[in-house]
């Protein structure tokens, strides 16, 4: 397993457009994709669980893959965080 630190950097936050891109990028890999939010962990697969995150601009939260593929998993997750989920802020 490994995990990495990402801030939600993007103008709007982990809002519905964003969450089902992210939901769509974890499905893709064999891997179980986590996030945590403090002590409140969900399944990165699962749309309302990662909506219940609540996660504004600023929020601080850990990604954990654990799998065969959980590298590719890790890099195309935190990918889209660095990338404000594809929306330019």
């Amino acid at each position: 397993m490994i995990s990495a630190q990402v801030k939600v950097i993007n103008k709007l936050g982990l809002h519905a457009r964003a969450a089902t891109k992210l939901v769509n990028c974890a499905s893709a890999f064999d891997a179980e994709v986590n996030i945590a939010r403090g002590a409140r962990k969900v399944n990165a697969k699962s749309i309302m669980g990662v909506l219940t995150l609540a996660a504004a601009i600023g929020t601080e939260l850990t990604i954990e893959t654990d799998g065969s593929d959980e590298d590719a998993a890790m890099k195309a997750v935190t990918g889209l965080f660095q990338d404000y989920f594809g929306e330019g802020e």
